[in-house]
Parts: structure tokens; C-alpha cells; sequence
């Protein structure tokens, strides 16, 4: 889906090394809200190798935990984190994250962004294309990639228990009938708000990773919700190169939730309710590096089979943990990063089209 930028990992490891050699990578983490507190902190605290060693944020709530749990320095701006960080991690609210992980590379440092890496496909590649000028690692936060259900998945697709893929149904559904407020509902395309962007950066992400690139897509994007002006329920549909289709939906108003995979193929189909148990987890406070952290009770795994015979099938370990100990591989070894710029590109690209397809009610190809 268009041009790659990937600076070498020899010398976004080059630019780090005096940070790993001194015992670990320092890092700065922007923004401290749920993305922040429950999933970058715990994860970059239990990763050897990386050190918090500063977090931004003017909240003083968040400022006394920050430092109580982890004794990282709170500073209220980016500009108290240049002489205390050898890596950015960009966790703060959307529209920032392009300016922020500007600033970062321009000074030197790799840096990890959540997602949505950038507003636009276009603004993505401006990104990328400086990290790889300055040779300096750019991975983005696309954790769903280790949940344990979509490791299972892929590992069937992989394996050919399904035989040929025919359609991929994936679904982050929620019953939220009263919106809980913030930028994420209230804000427009300047704040890269709604679900589309959110959750549905996750659902593309992990389809075009299952069945390859997209050349077709149709989107309906609605607010359901009063007070709230972004999308608050939406379907997409994919069409993949291959020729196998994804259908995919992110809603907070389904009062009864669907399964989150449902995959068909000619030999068989498995079938998957709930969500991945990691984010649960990290939310009661377990550590990441727990025993047993990322793993899933038999009554919740899924079902392989096909028409009356379906059988349980155990879930795979959920493995958050990998993504930062790729950046650690990546900034030490040279490794490639966790996450490709170019393939966030792709996303985007497809998140974009998205967007287009449900303004016009019109299917979009793509490439």
C-alpha cells in the first residue's frame, strides 16, 4: 500500500546505546490517563531492560501515583523530559500524537506512539519518513496484536485447521448507553475521536495482519447516543486481495454483544465470545510479568468445528509484554521494531477510506 520507511535497527540501537549500556533505557511517558497508567506504565515497569524514569502530566492525582508506584519524575510538559529520557512513549490524547512524536525525533530519541499513530495516512508517512532520515526507531502500540483470542486465530489461519478463509467477523462491542464524556465522544476529526479510530484502528490492524491487504472498502458510521458528536456505532467491511472479506464492528450501544471472532473457512469455523483478559488484568492492578498473567479459564475458550460437531479450543497465552521487549530487541540488537510504520500506514489508509465510504455510502477501493 505504497512507499516503506523503515530506518535500519542498527542505528536506531546505535542512538540508544549509551542508555542501554547504563543499565537500561530510560524512558518518558506523554500522558498518564487510562492508555498511560493501566497499559504503558505496568508494561515498560516489567520489561528488562527499560526504566519509567519520567512522566508527563498536570493532573496531580495521576502525578502522586505515577511517582509513588514507579519513582519516575512527574513533569508537567514535554519540555522537562529531554534530559531524563532516551525513549518517548506518546500516550496522550490523539491529536498530540503527531507534534509530540515530531519533537521527539527531531531530538534524537525513538520513539513508541499509541494508537492512532497519526490522523491521516499522509501525516503518518511524514513520521515515518523523518524516523528513517534520523535512523531512529517508530513503533506504534498495537497491542491487540498479542491478545491471546487473535494469537489463537492465528495460529488456525496459519495451520490450516480452517482451510481457506472466507470471512473474518470481528467485533469490539459495549453497552454504554449513557456516554461517560471526555474528548474520545465529544471531540471532531481534529481530536480523532470516535470508535472508527479507536477500537476500529485494533479490528483493521488485525485483519489485514490475518488476510493481507484490502482493495475494497464499505463503511456505516452513526451517533446513536445524545450529547455525543462521534461515531458511537459502526460497521466496515473489507474486501482482501486474496479475496477473502472482513466484517468488522465497534459499537457502544449493542445491548447484547456478539462474538468477538467468529472465522469461516471451506473446512471449518471457530467461534470466540469475550475479550482478551490482559486488559482486565492490568486494570485490577496484576503485573504484567505475573504467573499466569495473559492466560484464559477453560470456560472461556472458543470452539473450532464445523456444523453440529464444534469442539473447545484452548486460547493461547495473551503476550503484552512482547511488544516492549521488542522495542528493548530492537534498540539493543538492531531487531526490526514490534510494529512497522508502513504497516500502521496500511491501517490508516483503510481507517481513511473507511471514513470516505460511510460520507458517501459508496464502497472505496483502496491502493
Amino acid at each position: 500500500m505504497g512507499e516503506t520507511f523503515e530506518p535500519g535497527g542498527t542505528q536506531a540501537g546505535r542512538a540508544q546505546a549509551s542508555g542501554a549500556q547504563a543499565g537500561g533505557v530510560r524512558v518518558g511517558l506523554v500522558g498518564y490517563g487510562v492508555a498511560g497508567a493501566y497499559f504503558h506504565a505496568p508494561l515498560i515497569h516489567a520489561t528488562p531492560g527499560l526504566t519509567l524514569s519520567a512522566v508527563v502530566t498536570r493532573d496531580a492525582a495521576r502525578a502522586e501515583d505515577a511517582a509513588g508506584r514507579y519513582g519516575a519524575a512527574v513533569v508537567p510538559d514535554v519540555a522537562g523530559l529531554w534530559d531524563r529520557c532516551d525513549l518517548v512513549v506518546v500516550a496522550s490524547p490523539n491529536r498530540t500524537h503527531v507534534p509530540i512524536a515530531t519533537e521527539a525525533l527531531d531530538r534524537g530519541r525513538p520513539v513508541v506512539i499509541d494508537k492512532p499513530m497519526a490522523r491521516t495516512a499522509g501525516e503518518a508517512r511524514e513520521l515515518a519518513r523523518l524516523a528513517a532520515e534520523r535512523g531512529l526507531m517508530l513503533t506504534v502500540f498495537q497491542n491487540r496484536r498479542w491478545d491471546g483470542d487473535f494469537l489463537t486465530v492465528r495460529e488456525l489461519v496459519s495451520g490450516g485447521k480452517l482451510g481457506e478463509v472466507l470471512r473474518l467477523e470481528s467485533r469490539f462491542e459495549r453497552w454504554r448507553p449513557v456516554p461517560k464524556g471526555g474528548w474520545r465522544e465529544s471531540g471532531g476529526a481534529d481530536e480523532v475521536a470516535g470508535l472508527l479510530y479507536d477500537l476500529g484502528s485494533h479490528l483493521v490492524d488485525q485483519a489485514i495482519q490475518l488476510l493481507g491487504p484490502v482493495r475494497e472498502v464499505y463503511a456505516e458510521s452513526d451517533v446513536r447516543r445524545a450529547g455525543v458528536r462521534a461515531d458511537d456505532d459502526t460497521f466496515v467491511a473489507l474486501t482482501h486481495d486474496g479475496g477473502a472479506r472482513s466484517h468488522l464492528w465497534v459499537s457502544a450501544v449493542a445491548a447484547r454483544l456478539g462474538p468477538r471472532f467468529r472465522v469461516l473457512g471451506s473446512v471449518a469455523a471457530y467461534e470466540k465470545y469475550g475479550l482478551d483478559v490482559q486488559e482486565e488484568r492490568l486494570r485490577g492492578g496484576t503485573a504484567p510479568d505475573a504467573p499466569g498473567f495473559g492466560e484464559e479459564p477453560e470456560e472461556r475458550w472458543g470452539t473450532l468445528g464445523s456444523g453440529e460437531e464444534h469442539t473447545a479450543t484452548p486460547t493461547r497465552a495473551g503476550r503484552y509484554l512482547d511488544f516492549y521487549r521488542g522495542v528493548v530487541a530492537c534498540l539493543r540488537d538492531g531487531a526490526p521494531p514490534p510494529v512497522s510504520a508502513q504497516s500502521v500506514i496500511d491501517t490508516l489508509t483503510v481507517l481513511e477510506a473507511a471514513r470516505l465510504s460511510a460520507a458517501e455510502r459508496a464502497v472505496v477501493p483502496v491502493g
